[in-house]
């Protein structure tokens, strides 16, 4: 029997509270680090691994991790979700996104469909149409092949297939697998179209339009925009465009388009990369065959992150430290801090995905909780980071965990030996030694050349970034992000806070406002 409560009302909570800290500094250094190393550490899908040694956890305190996971009852109610039952308390709709990669064995029906065959033939159509451009049989109206693909969309019908796109250019550049340059237009600023319209030829652009509802304002605006550029230049801008859309919306058998390709309600956008919102683009810029190799990572991870043991379930654990951080250590941010230039966007990804999901204030029957859910999540990829923001992190007053991804292995396979060490090596010592750092700090004589050390952080590592594990590495933080989410007895998967500045920025538009709306408006010339 599966019982929802609030996080302060579990026992194992309170147990968790009670339980002893961990003085990281101590634990972090000599040969008991090096053993913390060695131990601290769960696999997970396509070889990755997450390193936990330098969180500020014990054997003690783990097993109270355990108990809170075994009483919030997390792989059963993960379990309700892949078998379809309604997890979206605030729509009152199921969440499905785990079914666009396939490792769903059973069957799950919402609104007379099979949603699994639904998927699976959306994807088989993108599949289709992307070989067919790849092959010369849809043409642009000179007889040329297209060259460029560009998604228009916001949110997640941009930030997840945008940075999915980009962890994989090089990959796919190196591998041979690059069909087409991928753009992405996104804010409704008319410098973002207009610069990506720039850089283009668009005689030989396809636009990948995604809308769910096909009443997006950002996006069809900026279809407009892009069809008024093309019209310019004397093109039939219905013989250069796709939709991604639902079948119920105004785009999906319009005349506009080319093709259509549909999703639906049961996907939330932050979660749609493994969807036709990214499978499109996707398909085009790589192949659809590097698209199902993304998904395959993906399912692994999924399949993985059933195991009930927190100790063997790499998501679940990091999910649950981050519980610890977040409501008894009191720290209120997260810093995701990819060591590879390939993941650039991931952090503005992970930013929509957790926040998005986890920024309530209410539980999932709408009554107010008294505690602190989802952190706020921010980061850059290093080294860029350690000469920007690091130095809070280091010395400054709060104390802010640390989400590090690195890779032994870049993607374009080119390198220079400087000083005795290549560039690839040079990167790798830095997360070392700043994972250390962090951990342990420095004595000093001089109070601004002291570092106190204590700030926790976790590494997941692997061999390379490719289909697989970017596809693992993405559903690792959908499914923390998810198993979070139950240890708060929030909803994770509705999104109201994004609602009313879209009433009221229609109203502004609308010329209906009065008060302090009116006065702004009118600052900006509205």
């Amino acid at each position: 029997m599966i019982s929802w409560k609030n996080l302060d009302e579990l026992k194992a909570f309170e147990a968790l509270k009670a339980a002893k800290r961990v003085d990281l500094v101590s634990v972090m250094s000599g040969e008991s680090g090096a053993r913390r190393v060695a131990e601290y550490r769960v696999p997970m899908a396509e070889g990755l691994v997450y390193s936990y040694a330098a969180k500020a956890v014990d054997g003690d305190l783990l097993q109270a991790l355990k108990a809170l996971a075994e009483e919030a009852q997390l792989a059963d109610k993960y379990e309700q979700l892949l078998n379809g039952e309604v997890i979206n308390t605030g729509e009152k709709r199921l969440v499905l996104h785990q079914l666009t990669r396939g490792q769903q064995a059973g069957d799950v029906i919402a609104d007379g469909v099979n949603k699994r065959e639904f998927y699976v033939a959306q994807q088989e159509k993108a599949a289709a149409f992307a070989r067919k451009v790849h092959a010369g049989e849809i043409l642009n109206e000179a007889g040329e092949k297209f060259t460029t693909v560009v998604q228009i969309g916001i949110g997640g019908s941009d930030l997840g297939p945008r940075a999915m796109y980009l962890a994989l250019e090089q990959w796919a550049k190196r591998s041979g697998c690059q069909k087409m340059e991928a753009r992405f237009i996104s804010n409704v600023d008319p410098d973002d179209a207009a610069g990506v319209l720039k850089g283009i030829d668009a005689a030989r652009a396809l636009f990948v339009l995604v809308s769910k509802s096909g009443t997006t304002l950002e996006t069809l605006t900026n279809e407009s925009f892009v069809k008024d550029a093309l019209g310019k230049a004397g093109l039939d801008s219905s013989k250069h465009m796709v939709a991604v859309t639902s079948e119920t919306s105004p785009l999906a058998s319009s005349s506009d388009y080319l093709e259509a390709f549909f999703m639906d309600d049961y996907i939330g956008g932050r979660y749609s990369s493994t969807s036709c919102v990214g499978g499109v683009i996707l398909s085009l810029a790589f192949g659809p065959e590097v698209f199902a190799r993304f998904l395959n990572g993906a399912a692994a991870a999924d399949a993985l992150a059933k195991e009930p043991d927190p100790l063997k379930n790499a998501a679940m654990l990091d999910a649950l430290i981050g519980v610890y951080e977040r409501n008894v250590l009191g720290y209120p941010t997260t810093a995701v801090l990819p060591y590879s230039q390939a993941l650039s966007r991931f952090p503005a990804h992970l930013q929509q995905l957790d926040m998005e999901s986890n920024g309530k204030s209410v539980n999932r029957f709408g009554e107010p909780v008294n505690y602190a859910t989802g952190p706020v999540i921010f980061g850059e990829p290093g080294t860029n980071g350690q000469h920007s923001f690091y130095q809070l992190l280091h010395q400054g007053t709060d104390i802010t965990p640390l989400q590090f991804v690195g890779f032994r292995q870049n993607q374009t396979g080119m390198d220079v030996n400087i000083q005795g060490s290549t560039s690839q090596q040079k990167l790798c010592a830095n997360v070392a030694a700043q994972i250390m750092a962090f951990a342990c700090g420095k004595k000093d004589d001089n109070p601004n050349k002291t570092f106190a050390g204590g700030r926790p952080s976790s590494i997941i590592t692997g061999d390379q970034l490719t289909p697989e594990t970017l596809g693992a590495l993405l559903a690792h933080f959908e499914n923390k992000v998810m198993f979070q989410g139950f240890c708060w007895n929030i909803n994770s998967f509705d999104q109201e806070g994004v609602q009313l500045g879209k009433v009221l920025a229609k109203r502004v538009l609308a010329h209906d406002t009065d008060g302090a709306l009116k006065a702004y408006s009118d600052l900006l010339e509205i």
